[in-house]
């Protein structure tokens, strides 16, 4: 079986199982819903508590040895595996797969992996992990979500702030959910449990975005152009290559142009993506939720606009690199006139940068 970190807490307030393996890219919720498990078992009577390491020196016997061994000093125990590669190998398969047949008794164990691909999940230890006990995906909080993520940390230090001022918080810790828990606890040591106004977070909040190039193609389906403006500034700033940030958009186009085709053709929605080559549930949803709003016409249009943008990263043609890929993903996001939109991308872009006392980046 297999939940999200989000719907972990609720799981634990009715149950404790014998078997849990979280993993996942984002690092931080790993390790929360790695403290919620062990604190879980903590309050169970589970006081000891083992951790064995897969390193280059591991040995894959040490699992069994664990497993079959009793404690002298408490009844119950929490067993931590952690993988920091992610895959175990051929004799960790093994040696996983005959663990999850006969798991210990009094025994929690807590299995900890960073994220791993749709193969690695596939395969035969992972699907033992499955099967034996409860699985926590770890999966990164999309910007939209944000926002709610911002204020549930909030709530946990018994404050709150107002929608607009946790979308203020979102757009300077977007992509980077570390430093985002940072920031909120330093709401929590600057001013007293209650509200946090806007005046206050404007204050205290650093700007610590980061923009990933691969979730440009997300942000266009969903087609908020100021969004869009401040991840192509961001990217920009952070010194992304422009030949990159052009492939990561020409590639949604395509994959929205291969979808619309396969729609007009019957296709089903696994077969979609996968002639798509859209992955990633999240991903997925977007496409499923947004694609209809964009036409054949818009697609070969943006095509040609990518294919001029190409030109220009290549020096072939004159021209403002950024102002160019701005122009494309603008255009192609909203489906309106170029030059409207690329004066309130400006307009997004200058007031991001007045945010930092910094000039405008157009």
């Amino acid at each position: 079986m297999r939940i999200t970190t989000e719907q972990l807490q609720q799981h634990l307030a009715r149950e404790l199982r014998s078997l849990y393996t979280v993993f996942g890219d984002e690092a931080l919720l790993v390790l929360e819903a790695s403290d919620r498990i062990r604190a879980r078992a903590r309050a169970g009577g589970y006081t000891e508590r083992q951790v064995l390491t897969v390193d280059s020196g591991f040995r894959w016997s040490e699992l069994s040895f664990a497993g079959a061994s009793q404690s002298l000093f408490a009844a119950r125990r929490i067993l931590e595996l952690r993988v920091p590669a992610g895959k175990p190998g051929t004799e960790g398969s093994g040696a996983l797969q005959r663990y999850c047949e006969g798991l210990p008794p009094d025994t929690v164990t807590l299995v900890v992996l960073p994220g791993i691909d749709w193969r690695a999940q596939k395969a035969g230890w992972f699907e033992a992990l499955e099967r034996a006990g409860l699985v926590i995906e770890a999966k990164p909080v999309a910007r939209r979500a944000l926002p709610e993520w911002l204020a549930s940390q909030l709530r946990e230090q018994a404050q709150e702030a107002a929608p607009e001022t946790l979308e203020f918080i979102a757009d300077r810790v977007e992509g980077n959910l570390l430093a985002a828990h940072q920031e909120v606890q330093k709401l929590g040591l600057l001013y007293p449990a209650g509200a946090i106004s806007h005046e206050q977070a404007r204050e205290a909040v650093l700007d610590v975005t980061r923009y990933d190039v691969f979730s440009l193609g997300e942000a266009m389906l969903e087609g908020d152009v100021l969004h869009l403006a401040r991840r192509v500034d961001g990217l920009k700033g952070e010194g992304v290559a422009p030949a990159l940030v052009l492939w990561a958009v020409a590639e949604e186009i395509r994959a929205i142009g291969r979808v619309l085709d396969g729609m007009a053709a019957g296709r089903t929605p696994p077969q979609l993506w996968r002639e798509a080559r859209v992955w990633g549930a999240s991903h997925q949803a977007l496409m499923q939720q947004n694609c209809r709003r964009f036409t054949k016409e818009q697609v070969e249009a943006a095509v040609g606009h990518a294919a001029r943008t190409d030109r220009m990263v290549k020096g072939l043609i004159r021209g403002d690199v950024w102002d160019e890929l701005l122009q494309l993903v603008l255009r192609f996001a909203a489906g309106a006139p170029a030059k409207s939109l690329l004066n309130r991308g400006k307009m997004a872009a200058a007031a991001r940068a007045a945010e930092r006392n910094q000039p405008a980046l157009f």
